[in-house]
């Protein structure tokens, strides 16, 4: 059982807005995206994310920081027994698919016991046991949902099926990322007290050509020589559609255009930008334009590479 704190790298003073940092950094250098090939990554992903999800439910964390639970949300035995074997931790939902699904709260209980209350018979420190506590709530839930990189940007709303076989729709928030949590109120387990929590993890995925820069979407066009030296009206894809671009004549590869809140939504309300850069694609055996070249008599005006020294 970790301690979250020190899983997250954060003092146990932390803020929540800290905490959050921290996990960011964290779930960016271990997602499975990036480390296909490194099993022991995606593990510390998983640790990594409990830690966040304890630390982030103020309840939980209130009840770690008391020595009621463990790191992995688990009552704190006391006197040795009730270890990791039995009951708690995880089972899988229904039709074998998955989910967490914490132990029973026997907080109360425990606190009951060492309350060291004088009302009540016997059993000495025990006395507590005449207290009536709440009921707990079940177990949270946890799911793992993939969002296409159109949809993230868009904020699409993303259909999800819970534990039960119900379906609700998910209305994706501004400054969305990959590893971003949603938490579904009372979406988790049945309990006495109430129903436990669905906690969503986003997995944005990698597009075939759009690429993520902070808030910013990058794209390489490709355009043509025609198109460079004399300056066109040319089509371009967004993550909401195409729509026209206007590359000015003279233009080479490698400049950059830019198309106003085609990026993602940020939090304050406004979007990032999409970054066309221009890749100019020219024509492999093309005997025109060969010669063209040839018998252009300023073809070597100028060091396009003085900038760089040589």
């Amino acid at each position: 059982m970790a301690d979250p704190y020190a899983t997250l790298g954060v003092a146990r003073t932390a803020s929540e807005a800290e905490i959050k940092k921290a996990y960011r950094k964290l779930a960016k250098e271990l997602h499975p995206d990036r480390n296909k090939d490194n099993p022991k990554a995606s593990e510390r992903f998983s640790t990594v994310t409990n830690a966040y999800d304890l630390l982030t439910d103020k309840d939980k964390r209130a009840r770690f920081d008391r020595g009621e639970i463990d790191g992995d949300g688990n009552p704190a035995a006391p006197f040795g027994f009730g270890g990791g074997g039995g009951q708690g931790g995880f089972r899988p939902g229904p039709g074998g698919s998955p989910f967490e699904a914490e132990g029973p709260d026997l907080s109360d209980i425990f606190e009951g016991m060492f309350s060291g209350g004088n009302r009540g018979g016997g059993f000495g420190g025990f006395g507590g046991f005449g207290r009536k506590q709440p009921p707990p709530k079940g177990a949270n839930v946890a799911y793992r949902l993939n969002v296409s990189f159109t949809d993230a940007a868009t904020l699409s709303p993303q259909r999800i099926t819970l534990a039960d076989g119900k379906t609700i729709d998910l209305k994706l928030p501004a400054g969305l990322e990959s590893g971003a949590q949603m938490r579904l109120a009372g979406k988790g387990q049945p309990g006495p007290g109430g129903a436990g929590d669905g906690i969503v993890t986003i997995n944005i995925q990698p597009h075939r050509f759009f690429t993520r820069d902070g808030d910013d979407v990058r794209l390489d066009l490709p355009i043509s020589l025609s198109e460079a030296v004399l300056g066109a009206s040319v089509r371009v894809p967004t993550v909401e559609g195409a729509v026209m671009l206007t590359v000015p004549a003279g233009s080479t590869s490698g400049k950059v255009l830019r198309l106003r809140g085609r990026g993602f939504h940020k939090k304050d309300g406004s979007r990032g930008d999409q970054m066309v850069t221009l890749m100019v694609d020219l024509p492999v055996g093309d005997d025109a334009l060969v010669e063209f070249v040839r018998g252009w008599k300023d073809r070597d005006k100028g060091n396009p590479r003085g900038n760089l020294g040589v």
